[in-house]
């Protein structure tokens, strides 16, 4: 189960897949994949994937349900492992500290289990194929019992029902066949990684970066006990220039977009925006226009649950007033014009009325 993440495509999801169908993809590309939804559905519908995004916990996602087959993994051997690391007492350290007393996002019962269980994990199963799948198992587990919106800018005034549940580890539902993971910036790579029948792109859409919003994840992955800072106890590399990316900057975003449009070696491309961006739709279909023939798909959607209950400050008052419900999700299909038309026949042969 995908954890909480703004921005994510379940309700485009099958959309996409079918889109993927549609075109005759046999090779797909998704370059800021994030929990890999996207990635999994095209895996799941027969594509070879390569999965790309530059968080490190993006990268154990997709090292899990991309470039795992499941059929290779000894479905004993990783019971066996989640049930000895359930099993383990808690053992409060750096993420009880920070994440539970110093902050409260999780419970400090739950925060001692994490940390139990994640030094067990560097400890006995660093470096084995099992490694990605159990820490996916642990961050799933542990977005079950948080005390947030979805965002880890800010916690809950009052505990979520579910953070007052126990953590539990549970098997990630794993894909067959094969893929590949890479941890990278899209801007720098996106003409490097090689030809695919389809490409899909998902670009940060305006100033809020998922270093941040997600740096909780962040850290329980390195497991490097980064010094925090501030009420939401962000890891002071938050601040270094290295972790910021060019599309969370008004200014920059449009070339880089641009750039990796013109740069991506696929017969079709899929781009998804919404109607909140920077860019309006309008500068959104010159810039793919420049992959031949360009039509956009449009669909209404509910925005994510921290938009809907208001805006607080660290003290939990509310500061804000709701401006809108719903948005505007854009999928634009870029490509030949026969690869398009065809594209879309095929799709609208199929979609939902």
């Amino acid at each position: 189960m995908p954890i909480k993440y703004i921005g994510s495509k379940r309700r485009l999801v099958s959309v996409l897949g079918a889109l993927l169908d549609a075109a005759g993809a046999r090779t797909a590309l998704d370059l800021f994949t994030g929990t890999t939804r996207v990635a999994q559905e095209f895996k799941r519908r027969g594509a070879i994937v390569t999965a790309l995004d530059s968080a490190t916990y993006s990268k154990v996602f997709a090292d899990c349900y991309i470039a795992t087959d499941g059929l290779s993994v000894d479905q004993i051997e990783l019971q066996d492992a989640l049930a000895s690391l359930q099993a383990l007492p808690g053992s409060p350290g750096y993420f009880t500290e920070t994440f539970c007393t110093q902050a409260r996002y999780f419970r400090p019962e739950n925060g001692a289990k994490v940390d139990a269980v994640r030094n067990a994990i560097a400890t006995d199963f660093a470096g084995s194929p099992l490694q990605p799948i159990l820490l996916t198992s642990l961050i799933e587990a542990a977005d079950r019992v948080d005390s947030t919106t979805g965002l880890q800018m800010a916690y809950l005034k009052q505990w979520a029902p579910r953070a007052l549940e126990p953590l539990q580890l549970r098997p990630p539902c794993l894909l067959t066949g094969q893929g590949t993971a890479l941890l990278g910036d899209a801007y720098t790579l996106a003409g490097k990684l090689g030809t695919f029948d389809l490409a899909y792109l998902d670009p940060p859409y305006n100033q809020h970066r998922y270093f941040t919003n997600y740096h909780v994840w962040e850290t329980l992955v390195r497991w490097d006990a980064p010094e925090p800072y501030g009420v939401a106890r962000k890891r002071i590399d938050s601040r270094h220039q290295e972790t910021k990316s060019v599309f969370n900057s008004k200014r920059q975003m449009p070339t880089a977009l641009k750039s990796v449009i013109g740069s991506i070696d696929a017969r079709i491309l899929l781009l998804s925006y919404n109607n909140e961006a920077w860019i309006s739709p309008e500068e959104l279909l010159d810039t793919c226009r420049e992959r031949g023939h360009v039509e956009i798909l449009e669909f209404d959607s509910k925005r994510y649950v921290g938009a809907q209950i208001g805006v607080y400050d660290p003290k939990g008052n509310k500061v804000g007033k709701v401006s809108h419900l719903r948005n505007l999700e854009l999928v634009a299909v870029c490509g030949a014009h026969e690869d398009v038309v065809r594209t879309l026949e095929r799709y609208r042969a199929v979609a939902p009325r």
